[in-house]
């Protein structure tokens, strides 16, 4: 992991694309600013978790709905 200190306004460049800057800072609360692609996905990492762990049990779910289905086909 990359640890990086920045004042309010300062930023860094992340790919030629990705700009991510400090924006203000209160006591432990930090709020940062981003600009990037509209192609680009961005989620907070707990959303992204989620998403990923129902993807997970879709995909499970499915190929097993799709054996079913070739079971019954025969």
């Amino acid at each position: 992991m990359l640890y990086l200190t920045r004042k309010v306004g300062e930023s860094i460049i992340i790919n030629d694309n990705i700009e991510i800057t400090v924006v203000e800072i209160r006591g432990k609360s930090v709020k940062i600013g981003f600009e990037f692609p509209p192609d680009a996905s961005v989620f907070r990492k707990e959303i992204y978790e989620r998403i990923m762990q129902e993807n997970q049990a879709a995909s499970s779910s499915s190929s097993t709905s799709i054996q079913d289905l070739l079971k019954k086909k025969d």
